[in-house]
């Protein structure tokens, strides 16, 4: 069980002795957690992991895993009520205008500079990417060739790219698109060709007042959170760059259409 808050007889354990503190090995598989974690879940009752990046492996976990990991994932785990609620005022003011499209544009300062990534822009711009990544020391790779990177596939798409692809989807001019993401990089000069093709392009800070936002603007990831809910109640999702995000409201959307199946089957 995965929880905020200890049940109140497991705080009374609490009180009486040092609650039991550790990091798990990342990327683990089930024999790790059945082998070491399990005892010591069952000798401590509770144990408090004091780092949240310790995943489990995805590859070769039986069927029955996988699902449970869906459970906790997308079920189990909840957005704080602020974030839940001001979500849900986005979506409503979005679906008021029928159907909208998602378009999750990986285009900010610190993703092009940690990915190296700097395809469209200037020299000024390429230099000052390259600083930031040589700022942040635990970010391992500093000398990163961005063409090479783009011809492997792995830079995000920049926002004329992303433009031709909608159009050749076959988006029409009076699609409605919420941009999700952060500040992107080089502002509204880099939105222009994507405006001009699609000019209902809106924001959160388009659709939210300043006051609604100020509670969660100093923090990214509740930005992101309040994307995410937009991302998964839109009626389609496209992402830019094959990231985190990307792979989460993918794999977030699939299990709820399974669920709707199981339900309809059920029933």
């Amino acid at each position: 069980m995965i929880v905020k808050e200890l049940p109140l007889k497991l705080q009374l354990i609490r009180t009486k002795k040092r609650l039991y503190s550790m990091s798990p090995v990342s990327w683990s598989n089930e024999t790790y957690y059945l082998k070491r974690i399990l005892p010591l879940a069952r000798k401590h009752k509770v144990i408090h992991f004091d780092k949240s990046d310790a995943r489990l492996a995805n590859n070769g976990l039986p069927v029955q895993l996988q699902m449970l990991r869906c459970r906790v994932n997308f079920d189990a785990l909840r957005f704080t009520p602020q974030i839940e609620a001001l979500g849900r005022q986005l979506i409503s003011t979005l679906q008021r205008s029928g159907q909208f499209v998602v378009l999750h544009l990986r285009y900010e300062m610190d993703m092009l500079s940690f990915s190296g990534c700097t395809h469209g822009c200037s020299t000024e711009e390429a230099e000052e990417l390259t600083r930031m990544r040589y700022a942040y020391p635990w970010w391992k790779e500093k000398e990163i060739g961005s063409e090479a990177k783009r011809l492997q596939g792995l830079c995000p798409l920049t926002p004329e790219e992303i433009t031709l692809v909608l159009k050749a989807l076959g988006f029409t001019k009076d699609t409605l698109i919420y941009i999700a993401s952060g500040e992107i990089y080089g502002g509204e000069r880099r939105l222009a060709v994507l405006k001009a093709a699609y000019p209902k392009l809106v924001r959160k800070e388009k659709i939210l007042s300043p006051d609604e936002l100020r509670p969660f603007q100093n923090h990214s990831t509740q930005m992101a959170a309040l994307d995410y809910m937009v991302s998964l109640a839109s009626d389609i999702f496209i992402p830019s760059y094959d990231g985190n995000m990307a792979r989460v409201v993918e794999g977030h959307r699939r299990s709820a259409s399974l669920d709707s199946v199981r339900n309809i089957n059920n029933h």
